[in-house]
């Protein structure tokens, strides 16, 4: 079973989502916070596995609750998906860089909400192609100068080439389909990169694709 945690300051947009996912046989919401302060407070508490957190919510926004969460050691296995009502929102990068695992646009649609979710536990592709690739984009137009890539030397050839791939947005299957290899293959050479370089998901290993410098803004395709 799921259990899903909802951060959010209105209480129609929670009770929507959790209509929804109380509905799903293997998600279960196990808690609802008004402001980032709670929804910190009831995380510890809770130990759920995926938080949906609003970014903009009083007494301690979305981004600062979520880097109190993955800041925590002791909550590493519990995934953050950062939600707004703009698709490309300025604090979602931050949210990315502080350890978020994804995004939703608050007006998703019904099974792209239901997908993330189950994606973002089981580790594999970040959100939908179009929506990851839009958010690739925007993040390679904001990245900075490269930094030092001395943790690459940590990748075997194979390693960091997959890593490239996920920098530009391919889920495992597309990965696969280009390396000509399983999607099993491409998923454990996925696992062992985010191992080596400590990535806490997906999401962390395309940010340091970019910030090592293995990806570069210009290469999506």
């Amino acid at each position: 079973m799921i259990r899903v945690l909802l951060a959010d300051d209105q209480l129609l947009v929670r009770a929507g989502f959790r209509a929804l996912l109380d509905a799903q046989g293997d998600i279960e919401v196990v808690g609802e916070a008004a402001d980032g302060a709670e929804a910190v407070g009831l995380v510890r508490e809770l130990r759920p596995h995926v938080v949906l957190m609003d970014i903009r919510m009083p007494r301690l926004d979305g981004l600062a609750a979520t880097r109190a969460l993955t800041g925590d050691p002791g909550l590493c296995e519990v995934k953050v998906v950062m939600l707004t009502t703009f698709e490309l929102d300025e604090y979602v990068f931050e949210a990315i860089r502080a350890g978020a695992s994804g995004f939703l646009v608050k007006d998703t649609e019904p099974d792209e909400l239901l997908r993330a979710v189950r994606a973002v536990v089981d580790g594999d592709a970040l959100l939908s192609p179009g929506v990851t690739r839009r958010l690739i984009a925007e993040f390679a137009a904001r990245s900075k100068e490269p930094a030092a890539a001395e943790d690459l030397a940590r990748l075997t050839e194979r390693e960091r080439e997959v890593m490239a791939l996920v920098g530009i947005g391919l889920s495992n299957e597309e990965i696969a389909r280009r390396l000509v290899v399983s999607p099993l293959t491409a998923k454990t050479h996925v696992s062992r990169a985010m191992v080596k370089l400590g990535a806490r998901d997906r999401a962390q290993l395309v940010v340091l694709a970019y910030e090592s410098g293995l990806v570069r803004p210009g290469w999506l395709g």
